[in-house]
């Protein structure tokens, strides 16, 4: 076993962050031009970021005198294809999307496409009814803010967008055996995206709200088109917003094609917390949308029946209510008045009953809020407290709840499921590849065995000294300790990991050689622990019953131990029975023995509490 030169490699290696076991190297060269996934602190590492910078620095410069040379004698016939290709490939090179760059920008993109999923609906609520004049009025303020934000998150969906042209992904007939293999050729990126989702994306992408906003409405208010106009945005934007939910509801649910986006259980939580919001929200502002599109037809019917002429005209508001000589004669018409009476009126409203005085009111913050408690009492109750009334779309509208809410309970159930199998299997990748990472392969207890005893009892005590830092290992002779020595056996521990557990059996010590961990007692208290320290040291008990671990040892960091096993000691002490005989061993074992820890503590407690009583005696004088 060559531990000096596994140290060594050991500590290049610790910091690093390695592509996927077996992945070739020369398969890889477009992700190895964009940098590894970490660094280390050898300067004679030839593959981290720094000293690739370097040495790409260098090759890039005689490159580039190679290339003047040969433009002088033979001419210059690189196509500008080929000289573009080559600048993106420089500043803008193929990047891996286990990087932490990547990972932070799907993070950042995930908000962002919750913010998009959010700000659609809410074009819905530009509109209300003017209760006053009964006509129906567009909020332009409103309107000009929101389209605004809207452009912000496309803005995000663009990036996103080029950034899938240089981002590498894993080969889907790779997945079926192993973790799958990353294909980083620049040409294959892109044709895969171009046949996947690119097309959607760009109709997704498309400014179709902003454009009916500020080019189409504007020169239909006010006039009897104005009714098609606002439904030509509401289709618009209904139209665009099912391909965003198709294609954002797998990030909101927390996974891209790398992986989960958030790892830790709160963020899943906030994650689903998250998504039922935004299904309240949804079905909120369909609802709002249906009853004002109830409404509008309420009115439509009403100046149908009517006498009074332009009426169409006069249900839509445009950017005020202009004086009109027909005006009073509509807001005094017993069949317009009649629409806001959904009690006693003759037009049958159903489940947007509530909706038409809610539809009067001037503040859009109260209208989204009334109308989001809604959303979220029919997910909750799947509308079962709703009648709808005999229209089609409406009994449609409550058959799309009562499935919606089925669909998030179930969702809900299979998220959590998945989460933990995808937190198990990177769990055990994790551990994979820092296993290989740390011995390279390497079977370094079968490379051992091929030294001669000496060799091996020599190598042994040089880097198993650390035992003599525990009291009871420290009274050993050697060929004792040379026994124990045979025992150690290596552990790899991942960050995460529990050692050991509160009420687990205390079987083994662990002597960490190199990594952080954290000792939790069960009053909360946290003791740090690092290289050199030893886990439970001490505490298991010779020939006798286990004892029972009363802290939790976490692994902080990636963990290089070496574990002793109880049943391996007590062998080892059989043999060397006299050993225990020691007086001096068989105070050390005391010493360290929580039994006879507490044994003294309540001795010292009692023979303190009698002096107590004796003190006391003596200073109180005799009656």
């Amino acid at each position: 076993m060559l531990l000096g030169r596994r140290e060594m490699d050991r500590k290049h290696l610790a910091d690093r962050d390695y592509p996927r076991y077996g992945t070739d190297v020369k398969r890889s060269e477009h992700l190895m031009m964009s940098g590894p996934l970490g660094s280390c602190n050898d300067p004679d590492c030839t593959e981290c970021p720094s000293a690739y910078k370097t040495k790409r620095g260098l090759q890039r410069g005689s490159m580039s005198m190679d290339k003047k040379l040969r433009d002088i004698l033979y001419g210059n016939n690189d196509s500008w294809t080929k000289k573009w290709a080559s600048c993106l490939d420089t500043y803008f090179p193929i990047m891996n999307p286990h990087t932490k760059v990547v990972q932070r920008w799907n993070k950042f993109y995930l908000i962002s496409c919750f913010v998009a999923i959010f700000i659609d609906p809410l074009f819905f609520f530009l509109l209300s009814v003017e209760g006053e004049n009964k006509c129906i009025v567009f909020n332009w303020s409103l309107a000009i803010t929101i389209a605004v934000v809207r452009s912000m998150t496309d803005f995000t969906y663009l990036l996103n967008m080029v950034l899938q042209f240089r981002l590498a992904y894993v080969a889907p007939e790779s997945r079926v055996v192993g973790a799958g293999d990353l294909v980083d050729q620049p040409k294959k990126i892109a044709l895969n995206y171009l046949y996947g989702y690119f097309f959607l994306d760009f109709f997704i992408l498309l400014p179709l709200p902003q454009v009916m906003i500020l080019a189409v409405l504007p020169s239909y208010m006010g006039s009897s088109e104005a009714n098609y106009a606002k439904n030509l945005l509401r289709v618009t934007v209904l139209l665009q917003y099912i391909p965003r939910l198709i294609r954002f509801i797998p990030l909101l649910g927390g996974q891209s094609a790398s992986g989960f986006i958030f790892e830790s259980a709160w963020a899943n939580f906030v994650i689903n917390l998250l998504m039922f919001v935004l299904a309240g929200h949804v079905v909120g502002s369909c609802w709002y949308l249906f009853g004002l599109q109830r409404v509008n037809q309420c009115l439509q019917n009403a100046c149908a029946s009517s006498n009074v002429t332009s009426c169409r005209i006069m249900i839509d508001c445009g950017r005020g209510v202009d004086a009109q000589e027909d005006r009073d004669s509509w807001k005094n018409e017993s069949t317009s008045t009649s629409c806001f009476d959904s009690a006693n009126g003759g037009f049958n409203y159903g489940i947007y009953q509530n909706l038409v005085l809610l539809s009067t009111e001037p503040s859009a913050a109260k209208r989204y809020v009334y109308s989001l408690f809604w959303g979220f009492q029919q997910i909750s109750t799947f509308a079962g407290n709703q009648v709808p009334s005999y229209f089609p779309w409406e009994v449609l509208f409550c058959m799309a709840i009562i499935g919606l809410g089925l669909l998030l309970f179930a969702l809900l159930i299979g998220n959590v499921q998945n989460f933990l199998q995808s937190l198990g299997r990177r769990k055990v990748r994790q551990a994979e590849r820092f296993t290989w990472a740390a011995a390279r392969g390497i079977e370094e207890e079968k490379l051992l065995e091929n030294f001669p005893e000496d060799v091996q009892r020599e190598i042994h005590r040089h880097f198993f000294g650390f035992l003599n830092n525990v009291r009871i290992f420290s009274l050993m002779d050697e060929p004792m300790l040379d026994a124990v020595y045979e025992k150690l056996k290596q552990n790899l521990y991942i960050r995460g990991s529990d050692i050991f557990y509160k009420g687990g059996s205390v079987e083994k010590m662990v002597f960490v050689v190199r990594g952080k961990l954290e000792s939790i007692g069960a009053d909360g208290n946290i003791a740090p622990l690092a290289e050199g320290d030893v886990c439970e040291g001490g505490k298991i008990r010779f020939h006798g019953s286990r004892l029972f671990s009363t802290r939790t040892v976490r692994c902080l960091t990636n963990v290089e131990a070496f574990v002793l096993r109880a049943a391996d000691l007590e062998e080892v002490t059989a043999l060397f029975s006299r050993f225990l005989r020691n007086p001096r061993v068989q105070g050390a074992i005391r010493y360290e023995s929580p039994y006879w820890r507490n044994i003294a503590v309540t001795r010292i407690q009692v023979a303190w509490r009698y002096r107590q009583k004796r003190l006391t005696r003596t200073n109180t004088p005799n009656n």
